[in-house]
């Protein structure tokens, strides 16, 4: 590592818009010096690469590189390959850290070594700043474990790592699109402590643009495959994810023999949930959704009322057949599935 740095705060981004000024600023008033801000353009077409280009002038601490339109994972990956730190700090380009931030998290890491993982709380707010609330992740760090098997309980731009272990785990994996922060989580989980300060040490964006809003589809489906992954190691069998070079396409017939196979064939119904996103996969087969490999998430159940209303409106299915979805549809929630029922009969779903 080199000397005069001990945090590389890694800062991806594709289009900041608005908010990026003022990420980048948050991360050079921090209360401590010896930072660097490691920010990687993905492809930008805005004013992100004049924003970061200025950023970079003023202070010879920030570090720009290009991907060129890569993808997430690998701008995320250009970062942990450049940080010159001991310790690897996340931030998201619509975020805001607190002016502390850095210093209290390098504190506690530096108090408790076994810890290779830690984020914080945060304070939601709106496009325009505005505070909305708080999020409060679990902090016990048994309790993170656990909760680690069925969800995420950190916030990404919230995290701090040990370089080194990042490096030495393989970093982020593009099999996990939308969901490669959970995959690292776990794989960390298994070699060393995690945790999260009980006190908003960010400011996390709610906007229409979040990454969760437009890939839920996608982002569920890695989860999925996650936690397969995960189960598989905890077995001592091999990684089925090491044999992908990228996510898994549901319409590709290899992906529905691999190692996911199960998993492939339940999303083929589940992307109908997203109209738009919804590969072209011929006849449905609802027998995974109705059998499903392992139980349903929250979210997944949501997904697949969502899939089931698209899938009845559909031309070709008689009365008997579209009342037969629309009552598992309901099975899977009532409440939801009346609230979905009603706004496609008004014209609102």
């Amino acid at each position: 590592m080199t000397a005069g740095v001990t945090v590389s705060v890694v800062l991806p981004v594709r289009d900041g818009g608005p908010f990026l000024r003022e990420a980048v600023d948050s991360v050079l008033q921090q209360d401590m010096n010896d930072l660097e801000l490691v920010a990687i353009d993905d492809g930008s077409i805005d004013d992100t690469p004049a924003v970061l280009a200025a950023a970079a002038a003023r202070d010879p601490r920030v570090r720009l590189f290009a991907t060129g339109g890569r993808g997430l994972v690998a701008a995320l990956n250009t970062g942990v390959e450049a940080a010159r730190g001991a310790y690897l700090a996340r931030l998201d380009a619509d975020d805001v850290a607190m002016p502390s931030r850095l210093s209290r998290q390098l504190s506690a890491m530096t108090a408790r070594p076994a810890l290779g993982l830690l984020g914080s709380w945060a304070e939601t707010i709106d496009a325009d700043g505005r505070p909305i609330g708080r999020l409060t992740p679990e902090t016990d760090p048994a309790a993170l474990v656990a909760l680690l098997q069925r969800t995420n309980p950190f916030i990404h731009s919230s995290l701090i790592l040990r370089t080194d272990l990042v490096r030495r785990l393989g970093g982020y994996r593009a099999a996990f699109e939308a969901a490669e922060d959970y995959d690292l989580w776990l794989r960390v989980a298994e070699v060393a402590e995690v945790g999260n300060l009980p006190e908003p040490l960010i400011r996390y964006r709610w906007h229409g643009g979040n990454v969760t809003s437009r890939k839920e589809v996608r982002q569920c489906f890695s989860v999925r495959l996650a936690q397969r992954a995960a189960a598989a190691r905890r077995a001592g069998l091999p990684d089925p994810a090491d044999a992908l070079a990228g996510p898994p396409d549901l319409a590709d017939p290899a992906a529905a023999a691999g190692a996911f196979a199960e998993d492939v064939r339940l999303y083929r119904v589940l992307a109908l949930a997203d109209p738009a996103a919804a590969p072209a996969l011929g006849p449905v087969d609802l027998g995974p959704l109705l059998a499903p490999p392992t139980p349903l998430s929250h979210r997944e159940r949501k997904l697949a009322q969502k899939a089931l209303l698209a899938l009845a409106k559909r031309p070709g299915f008689g009365i008997p057949g579209r009342l037969g979805l629309v009552w598992r549809m309901l099975r899977l929630h009532p409440a939801r599935g009346i609230a979905l029922a009603v706004g496609a009969l008004t014209g609102r779903v």
